[in-house]
């Protein structure tokens, strides 16, 4: 389980705003970094989304235990990391908040294994929603049998 995950944004706070109101959470300044925000679904599985400053890093452990956070002054627009969260936000309501942001929005459909609701947050950084009908797919997708197969699946696709 993910309990919480860091993005950048070029306006944390606004898109701190935004993912509250997709998650219906709350929002908070984050204590320990100035300009960075908290996103706090106030769930049962303690669930948070920290919403930095464009060009923040951490960096492996400082002398002192504790990671080193920093800004890169030459950030690039673009990264690898995403997250799937599920919300309790519907499919059309997650569309809607997200083309009102201007945010490229759309239900894509993981090769019939289960669907995800693609979010380009400041049409920079990718987080995947799954409205209540979605995360239920998803979590049927992943359960150990029907992982076996899918594996099982891709085994025998890559001998071929």
């Amino acid at each position: 389980m993910i309990h919480h995950i860091s993005i950048a944004a070029n306006q944390p706070q606004h898109v701190a705003q935004v993912l509250a109101e997709l998650c219906q959470g709350q929002v908070a300044e984050f204590p320990y970094h100035p300009g960075c925000y908290i996103v706090v679904p106030m769930d049962s599985h303690g669930t948070m989304i920290e919403v930095l400053t464009p060009g923040s890093e951490f960096t492996p452990l400082s002398v002192d235990g504790e990671n080193s956070w920093r800004q890169n002054p030459n950030p690039s627009k673009y990264n690898a990391f995403h997250a799937a969260i599920s919300v309790p936000t519907s499919e059309a309501e997650i569309h809607e908040i997200a083309k009102r942001e201007g945010w490229h929005v759309m239900t894509c459909d993981r090769k019939g294994y289960f669907s995800v609701i693609e979010v380009w947050i400041e049409n920079r950084q990718l987080v995947e929603f799954l409205s209540p009908n979605l995360a239920e797919q998803y979590l049927a997708f992943m359960q150990p049998q029907s992982l076996s197969k899918f594996l099982s699946t891709i085994a025998a696709d890559a001998k071929a």
